[in-house]
C-alpha cells in the first residue's frame, strides 16, 4: 500500500485541479478549499508549490506535482499522484496560448499548446472519468473558452483548441447524461492572469485592455459546476460577445479578431 492509496472513509473528498498555481486554476483550487476538499494540484511552474502551502494553510491536504502536462509522462505523474483515491472533481484548466502569425510559429511551440490544451486534457479526463463513472458520481470542470466560438486571427492555434474543449465538453456531457458523473464547460473570455504574458501577447490590444478578475470567473464556474449545469460562460460583456459569435458568419468572427490579437495592435 502506498501513501497515495490511503483513503480513509469518512476523509475530505478530493479535487485535482491543472493549471492551478496562478490565475483562474489557483482561485478554483481555494475554492475547493473553501468547500472541504483536499487537493492534488498540478502545473508547470515551481510556483504550484507555494500554491500548495497556501492551501495547505487552509486546512487541506494538498500534493503538488509539478509536470508538464503537453507529454505522456506529465499526465502519468499527475496520475501517479492521484493513485487509488476517488476523485470527486476534476477542474481540467491547464491552457497555454501563442500569438503571432501561424505562418511564423515554431511547430514545437504551437505543437505544445495542442498538446497542453487538447492531448493532455483527454488524457487526464478519460483516465479520472473512468473510475467516476465505475463509482457512479462526480464532477468534471473543463476550462473551455469563448475563445472557442471564433476564428482566432494571430491566436489560430489557441482558438482552434479551444473549439475543440467547448465541442468535446458538450459530447462527454451527453455520453455521460445516466452515469452520475456531470461535465460543465467553464468559458471565460480575457482573464487577467498571466496567459497573455506567457503567449506573448503584451503588445497586442486585447494583452492590454481590461479584463475580468479570476476570481470571478472561478466563482461563476465553481456554482456551474455545483449545479451541474453545462456551460458557463463568465463576464456580462463576453455574454454578448459569444451571443454575437453564434449568428456572426466565422469570416467575420476572424476579421474583427485581428483588431484586438495582431501584434502591436495595443499601440493603434
Amino acid at each position: 500500500m502506498t501513501h497515495h492509496e490511503t483513503h480513509h472513509a469518512g476523509g475530505r473528498p478530493l479535487a485535482v485541479v491543472t493549471g492551478a498555481s496562478t490565475g483562474i486554476g489557483y482561485e478554483l483550487a481555494k475554492l475547493c478549499v473553501e468547500h472541504g476538499h483536499d487537493l492534488v494540484i498540478a502545473a508547470d511552474q515551481p510556483q504550484i508549490h507555494d500554491a500548495a502551502s497556501e492551501f495547505r494553510g487552509m486546512g487541506a491536504m494538498v500534493e503538488p506535482v509539478q509536470a508538464d502536462l503537453a507529454t505522456d509522462r506529465g499526465v502519468e505523474s499527475l496520475l501517479a499522484a492521484i493513485g487509488r483515491r476517488p476523485v470527486a472533481v476534476l477542474m481540467a484548466n491547464a491552457g497555454h496560448g501563442l500569438g503571432g502569425a501561424f505562418l511564423d510559429q515554431n511547430p514545437a511551440e504551437w505543437r505544445h499548446v495542442v498538446d497542453t490544451n487538447i492531448t493532455g486534457t483527454l488524457l487526464l479526463i478519460q483516465k479520472v472519468a473512468q473510475e467516476m463513472r465505475g463509482h457512479g458520481e462526480g464532477k468534471i470542470l473543463i476550462t473551455g473558452s469563448i475563445a472557442g466560438f471564433t476564428p482566432g486571427t494571430f491566436q489560430a492555434v489557441y482558438n482552434g483548441t479551444k473549439a475543440f474543449i467547448d465541442s468535446f465538453s458538450w459530447a462527454l456531457r451527453n455520453e455521460l447524461q445516466d452515469t452520475g458523473v456531470t461535465v460543465t464547460c467553464l468559458m471565460p473570455g480575457a482573464t487577467e492572469t498571466e496567459f497573455f504574458e506567457r503567449a506573448g501577447m503584451e503588445d497586442t490590444k486585447v494583452g492590454a485592455s481590461k479584463k475580468d478578475d479570476p476570481k470571478m470567473v472561478a466563482e461563476t464556474g465553481y456554482a456551474a459546476m455545483e449545479r451541474g449545469d453545462g456551460d458557463i460562460v463568465a463576464g456580462w460583456h463576453n455574454k454578448i460577445a459569444t451571443a454575437l459569435a453564434s449568428i456572426t458568419p466565422a469570416a467575420i468572427g476572424a476579421a474583427v479578431h485581428r483588431r484586438g490579437a495582431e501584434p502591436g495592435s495595443a499601440k493603434s
